[in-house]
């Protein structure tokens, strides 16, 4: 999976179901398992597990994975298995009153990423990978380097954020000063660029916007790298924000990129421009966005108004 550039996400994710189907046929080498034994796995986990329908295709992926890309084996057809009643589900949208209730309610480096992601319709991984070379402020634009599906895009900078932005910058350039006395100071760079640049993971230009608190020894480089800040934290004080904010909805940090995209098209901008901000592969994923807008049912005005 390493080889193949896959994320961190998709590689702990396939490696769990692959270690969850060994377990459920009693750790029999996979190799002397087939069709039979995946088909019975995946109705397992429709009927007993009640997964939803996206969760048992990406346990099907994991396996089909480990059968023709690690084992080397021609797999014969599954044979039928129970699927998971699919169904159209709409995204959790909150209104803008909602929003800004809940940022009002969150503060420091937590709270300028929840802004960010709301402002530009960001996903929280892109958020904490952004680096430092990836922020313009003169054409008010941030890039996003190998987002979803490895695809790069650019997206906008929200006006109101440059004063921070700007501040946490130069934080994070006295942070960095102070690690290279202390002989630190490197970060980690994508794919090869390590051994073809050296000296990059040491430029401050490559520093992540949001880095963590505390650095990393590495004992196959000999160096000691920061990472960006942890995921978890910044879902906490969503969370947090969410409760004493008083609204009562369900909603995560990925409803901030939803209600992105729902404000937008309210405002009245066009939906191709929104599918490139987001960085949708097809226009229909962004279609789904048309139907939580704040105009009732479908933007039909009820006789009864």
């Amino acid at each position: 999976m390493i080889q193949r550039n896959y994320s961190l996400k998709t590689m702990k994710s396939y490696l769990s179901w692959i270690k969850r189907y060994v377990h459920f046929h009693g750790t029999v080498h996979p190799r002397y398992l087939g069709g039979k034994e995946i088909a019975a796995f995946l109705t397992w986990l429709a009927v007993d597990q009640k997964v939803a329908p996206s969760t048992q295709k990406q346990a099907l992926n994991a396996l089909l994975f480990l059968y023709t890309k690690v084992l080397n084996l021609h797999l014969p057809q599954i044979p039928y298995y129970q699927r998971p009643r699919s169904s159209n589900r709409l995204p959790s949208v909150l209104s803008k009153s909602e929003v800004k209730a809940i940022l009002d309610k969150t503060d420091g480096i937590h709270g300028l990423i929840l802004r960010l992601i709301y402002g530009a319709g960001l996903r929280l991984s892109e958020a904490l990978r952004l680096r430092i070379k990836d922020v313009h402020f003169e054409r008010r634009q941030l890039i996003i380097r190998d987002g979803k599906g490895q695809k790069d895009r650019v997206t906008l900078l929200p006006s109101s954020l440059e004063p921070d932005l700007r501040r946490q910058i130069a934080a994070v350039a006295r942070l960095h000063t102070q690690d290279l006395k202390q002989n630190r100071g490197a970060t980690v760079l994508p794919y090869a660029l390590a051994r073809k640049y050296p000296r990059a993971a040491f430029d401050l230009s490559w520093q992540f916007v949001f880095p963590s608190k505390s650095v990393v020894y590495d004992q196959e480089r000999n160096i000691y790298y920061r990472f960006h800040i942890h995921e978890t934290s910044v879902q906490k004080a969503f969370k947090t924000a969410l409760t004493a904010s008083g609204v009562c909805r369900s909603a995560s940090v990925h409803t901030l990129r939803h209600s992105f995209a729902t404000h937008l098209l309210e405002a009245g901008y066009d939906i191709r421009t929104i599918q490139e901000l987001l960085g949708h592969k097809s226009v229909k994923t962004t279609m789904i966005y048309t139907h939580v807008m704040n105009k009732g049912g479908l933007g039909v005005r009820s006789p009864l108004d």
